[in-house]
């Protein structure tokens, strides 16, 4: 069996693995970060969404030995201590009920936002339709990415951050959802 080695939330891991073991079992199995949701395993619903090398990646559709030397940050990563400004949002604005899809769209929100921090609400729906939430009707999602924006901008939430100074707005990309493999 091959073994793979990754930074995963800032620390060095490394584990045997089947070649076809796909990024978000090593994660909860051999990690035991099991904030990384397994949802439908056919890369529709987003709750699997990790950062891998900066980008968000639904980690059902990498396998383990493809991130191999990548910088990996997971829901659990994604908090300095204190809640990371896009977490607090979804708290503050009630962006979440059963809870599921939530790492998820968090990571992708995260990575959404520090891209394109003026994105209108059209936008946001439009970006995270690779995200799917069964429970809120997405309104309260759309609002907590919104303040998310806000806070990281003004630095009022996690202050010190480097996620406050956020680039100003490029033209949006149609998924934000890169996979490793394709090159892109």
């Amino acid at each position: 069996m091959p073994t793979v080695s990754m930074t995963v939330n800032g620390k060095a891991a490394s584990g045997e693995v089947e070649a076809r073991t796909l990024l978000v079992h090593f994660l909860r199995e051999k990690l035991g970060l099991t904030g990384t949701h397994v949802g439908c395993d056919t890369s529709q619903c987003g709750a699997c969404v990790v950062h891998v090398d900066g980008k968000s990646v639904k980690s059902c559709t990498l396998l383990a030995v493809q991130a191999q030397g990548a910088k990996v940050t997971t829901i659990e990563g994604l908090a300095n201590g204190d809640l990371h400004p896009m977490q607090a949002a979804f708290r503050e604005n009630h962006g979440l009920q059963c809870g599921f899809c939530t790492p998820g769209m968090v990571m992708s929100a995260r990575q959404l936002i520090a891209r394109y921090p003026d994105a209108t609400p059209h936008e946001i729906r439009h970006q995270l339709e690779g995200n799917i939430c069964r429970c809120t009707g997405y309104h309260n999602i759309v609002k907590a990415v919104q303040r998310a924006a806000e806070d990281m901008r003004t630095g009022a939430a996690n202050a010190g951050s480097s996620e406050r100074a956020v680039p100003k707005r490029g033209p949006l990309p149609t998924d934000l959802h890169q996979h490793r493999h394709n090159g892109s």
